[in-house]
């Protein structure tokens, strides 16, 4: 999954910030999608490597997921890339239980998404 995250990370457009990130989801039934970061000059439009992997995903009808690997590179190699809050929000909705694997303190590690995100907005139907 590692290596789909990297060859992911080569269509990231980041002509701002050269932070390429690439993300690669399966879900339950066994598919993958990947997703590449997509910058934009007003910065609050651009997207992370995450959804656009999810939204891809879920665009195509699934629903369920159980890993997803992320990867960010710069000119002078990867970087830890642990999913932003905004991406961990997105994948909780559909998966509380998703395993992700990113580089954290120069190591890939892999986390249970509820342990990234303990208390996500709308969980018990009451924040919205």
């Amino acid at each position: 999954m590692l290596e789909q995250a990297r060859w992911a990370a080569r269509n990231a457009y980041a002509p701002a910030s050269a932070f390429r990130v690439g993300a690669v989801i399966i879900s339950t039934s066994g598919r993958m999608f990947t997703g590449a970061n997509i910058e934009n000059d007003s910065y609050g439009l651009s997207i992370c490597a995450e959804r656009v992997a999810l939204f891809k995903a879920v665009s195509e009808g699934e629903r369920e997921f159980s890993e997803l690997a992320v990867v960010a590179e710069t000119d002078t190699g990867e970087e830890d890339a642990p999913p932003c809050g905004a991406c961990r929000q997105a994948l909780q909705e559909f998966s509380p239980g998703l395993r992700i694997t990113y580089r954290r303190d120069g190591e890939h590690v892999t986390r249970l998404l509820s342990e990234l995100l303990p208390d996500p907005f709308g969980q018990d139907g009451k924040d919205v």
